[in-house]
């Protein structure tokens, strides 16, 4: 039920949230707002010294985990906010900012300095709203606003700040201490907002949004326009609230605040004369990029097939003319193919006395080098064989409702699958280091999402080549976990194994469908659902709703559509494929699995390829509030 009725007017609007405090994920969700998680990678790096007031630090750094977010979701999560919530906690003593302690001796050295002292704890919020303009491009109107708290602490004997820094709450807090658990045993009195200690000021927050949807936002905010064809961080880019642009393109820092605790900034559009074409008013930049970007993304394939980034990871750079060499290419095609690269920024070009040299980016590196530990070549070579000749056929598909496969590839679906992967070597090899790829990339924030630690074993139910599983038995070493995948697949794992052995992961062969599922607390699903019709769905669901017990746990990892199918997302793209199965959002997923017995506990939007959620199994015997309560106090994200 919703109290407030600012809240109510966010229904049906995609909120973010650009924070993993679970905290704050807790505070909002208790007065029924409906919002996404993506953690901002803003980087905390501001120099305190630039600000003459705590809580104008703490502004600027949640304004800035903000704007991140609102920036980056477009281009890498295919869809556009409406709203992003942005906030940082800091707590102030003896004029020193104190933030989240490093280490345990970090933690007493704070902790002392609060003993017997009354401090200030400042709550710096920044809320985005996002508007995509008709002419294309996306407005952002930023507001702004902090809140104070006064904290008492009571005299701390030796004793009681170790006992409690070894309880282990002091080290995700700001200043040390989490007044809503252990850590309000240390606090004598509070002075104004308790929330906002906790890290989030709820009623300043209403407050504002209050004023937002009632009253003109030209007051309260600014603006900071964004043209769509200039990417991230090209000379499109705006310039925010804590960046000028002086006369020789380079960036220094300047703050403004005033005495009431808003940070206005004026209106700025600050464009080079090379960026004259972002302001064609009614030009269709979206409509553009949208009609070249099968172009951009053959580039990335014919590059990664080529080897183009493999030639260039042993070196600080290779001409044109050795780079064609390598690759066995023509000259010609390999510069026009460079300059592309280049202009994707998945390459750098610079000038070397009297050459033109070319290397890899620090992504390219990371992700594009075959033989890289987080490499995506597997996946990529994959779109590039198997999804873009089906996407060739796109027309047909639509027409007719129906895969492509036959169109493609001259065969029938269950006739590629059985011919293709699981007959030839080559092709197999191909579709095991795609899946190998994705669960790299992907594994260890899947693996993170959720306190684990009352699992003791898993079963990563059509798991491959293992890669997940490792990712899981690092992430929680009191965890063993078995892969259950196909014979076929099991039997070329040791292509897939890493150098370090770990003993808690075991593999068994099976089919999910026919065989019996291994015993286990944990049951994960890791891009499996969406690969199935309905009744297979339900077919494994209650096979595996038979084979839990009460309290047994199932993470399912999937693309999570959004609620209203209304904004671009890589799920909807996927779906035109055509497969048997379908997309969901975590909503269906929940009640999907409700269905079969599974009770949700936790949903986490990892900003990575594949998003998570918790269920565990229910006991029929007990309240199912009970139950949901119970195990929320076991599980956190």
């Amino acid at each position: 039920m919703v109290l407030n009725p600012v809240i109510s007017k966010l229904s049906g609007k995609l909120v973010v949230l650009a924070s993993a405090s679970p905290r704050r994920l807790e505070i909002l969700t208790n007065i029924g707002l409906r919002f996404e998680v993506v953690p901002s990678w803003f980087k905390e790096t501001l120099d305190k010294t630039l600000f003459k007031m705590p809580y104008e630090y703490a502004v600027e750094t949640a304004k800035q985990k903000a704007l991140e977010v609102a920036q980056r979701m477009p281009f890498k999560h295919l869809k556009t906010p409406d709203i992003v919530i942005g906030a940082d906690t800091v707590v102030t003593v003896d004029g020193l900012i104190l933030e989240k302690p490093v280490d345990k001796q970090d933690a007493y050295h704070m902790l002392s300095r609060l003993s017997g002292k009354e401090h200030s704890v400042y709550t710096g919020v920044a809320i985005v709203l996002c508007h995509e303009r008709q002419e294309g491009g996306t407005e952002f109107k930023v507001v702004d606003f902090y809140e104070e708290t006064k904290v008492k602490f009571a005299e701390l004997s030796e004793e009681m700040l170790w006992e409690y820094i070894n309880s282990g709450e002091p080290m995700d807090k700001a200043g040390g201490y989490g007044i809503q658990a252990l850590g309000g045993m240390l606090v004598e009195y509070v002075k104004g907002d308790f929330l906002n200690v906790v890290g989030f000021p709820l009623n300043h927050f209403c407050k504002q949004l209050e004023m937002i949807y009632n009253s003109p936002l030209e007051s309260p905010s600014h603006k900071m326009k964004r043209e769509d064809s200039g990417g991230t961080d090209g000379p499109c880019s705006p310039v925010n609230s804590l960046s000028k642009v002086t006369e020789n393109g380079e960036v220094s820092n300047f703050n403004s605040s005033d005495s009431a605790g808003q940070t206005p900034v004026p209106e700025q559009n600050v464009v080079g004369p090379e960026c004259a074409k972002c302001n064609n008013e009614g030009f269709p930049h979206k409509i553009v990029d949208l009609l070249d970007g099968f172009k951009a993304s053959k580039t990335l394939f014919t590059a990664c097939k080529l080897g183009v980034f493999d030639v260039l990871s042993d070196s600080e750079g290779l001409t044109v003319e050795e780079v064609a060499d390598k690759i066995k290419a023509s000259v010609l095609g390999t510069e026009r193919l460079l300059e592309a690269a280049v202009s994707l920024e998945l390459l750098h070009k610079h000038k070397v006395e009297d050459k033109i040299m070319y290397r890899n980016t620090e992504q390219a590196s990371r992700f594009l080098v075959l033989d890289s530990p987080l490499s995506l070549c597997g996946y990529i070579l994959h779109c590039n064989d198997l999804v873009w000749p089906l996407f060739t056929h796109l027309e047909s598909a639509v027409r007719e409702g129906t895969n492509q496969y036959e169109r493609a590839f001259g065969k029938k679906t269950e006739n590629l699958f059985q011919d293709g992967y699981f007959r030839k070597d080559d092709i197999k090899m191909r579709f095991m280091n795609a899946m190998h790829s994705v669960a790299k990339v992907t594994g260890k924030d899947v693996a993170t999402a959720f306190d684990l630690s009352s699992f003791k074993t898993a079963c990563d139910v059509g798991g491959c080549t293992g890669a997940m599983a490792y990712e899981f038995t690092k992430a929680h070493p009191g965890l063993s976990v078995v892969v259950f995948d196909l014979p076929p697949v099991i039997e070329m794992r040791s292509h897939f194994q890493p150098k370090e052995q770990d003993d808690r992961v075991s593999f068994i062969a099976g089919d999910f469908f026919k065989d019996e599922l291994p015993k286990a607390d944990l049951y994960i699903l890791s891009r499996i659902l969406h690969d199935w019709s309905d009744d297979k769905v339900h077919e494994l669901l209650s096979k595996l709703s038979k084979a839990c017990t009460p309290g047994c746990g199932l993470l399912v990892s999937e693309i999570f559509l959004d609620e209203e199918r209304s904004r671009p997302s890589r799920a909807l793209l996927q779906a035109l494929s055509m497969t048997e199965g379908r997309q969901r959002s975590a909503a269906e997923y929940s009640d999907l699995l409700t269905k079969h017995g599974f009770t949700p506990v936790h949903t986490q939007c990892t900003d990575n390829l594949l998003d998570a959620m918790l269920f565990v199994k229910e006991d029929p015997n007990v309240d199912k509030t009970l139950q949901i309560l119970s195990s929320e106090s076991v599980v956190v994200t």
